[in-house]
C-alpha cells in the first residue's frame, strides 16, 4: 500500500520560512560577536536569510508550482544582491545551496514541519 501525499500546505511553508529568516537573523549576530574567525558563519547565515526572504512572497500565494518556478529563476540568476557579507563567491554558493535545499523539501512536499533552529 502506498500512502497519499500530502496535500500542500501554504501556511506551513511560510511559517517554515520565517522561522528560518528568524534563526538566521540570531546566526548573524552570533557570528557578528565572534569577529573575524566567524565570517564564514555569518555568510551562511546572511545567505539563508537573503533565500528564505526571496522566496517568501511566493510561499504564501500556495501553489506549490510557483514555488518551484521561482526557485528555478533564482537558481539562474548569475549572481545575487546582497549587502554586509564578506566573501561575494561564498556567499552565492550559501545561497544556491539553500534553494537547491528548499526545491528538495518542495518537490517531496516534506520537512517543512521541522522548525528546529539548527537543521
Amino acid at each position: 500500500m502506498t500512502a497519499e501525499p500530502r496535500p500542500w500546505d501554504s501556511q506551513q511553508v511560510a511559517e517554515w520560512l520565517e522561522a528560518r529568516i528568524e534563526a538566521a537573523a540570531r546566526d548573524q549576530v552570533a557570528a557578528d560577536r565572534k569577529g573575524y574567525e566567524s565570517r564564514d558563519d555569518y555568510d551562511l547565515a546572511a545567505a539563508e536569510e537573503w533565500a528564505c526572504r526571496a522566496l517568501m512572497a511566493t510561499a504564501r500565494q500556495g501553489d506549490q508550482a510557483a514555488l518551484a518556478q521561482k526557485i528555478k529563476q533564482l537558481l539562474a540568476q548569475d549572481e545575487y544582491r546582497i549587502t554586509g557579507i564578506h566573501d561575494d563567491r561564498r556567499t552565492e554558493r550559501h545561497i544556491r545551496a539553500h534553494l537547491r535545499k528548499i526545491a528538495k523539501m518542495a518537490k517531496a512536499n516534506e520537512g517543512f514541519e521541522n522548525r528546529l533552529r539548527y537543521q
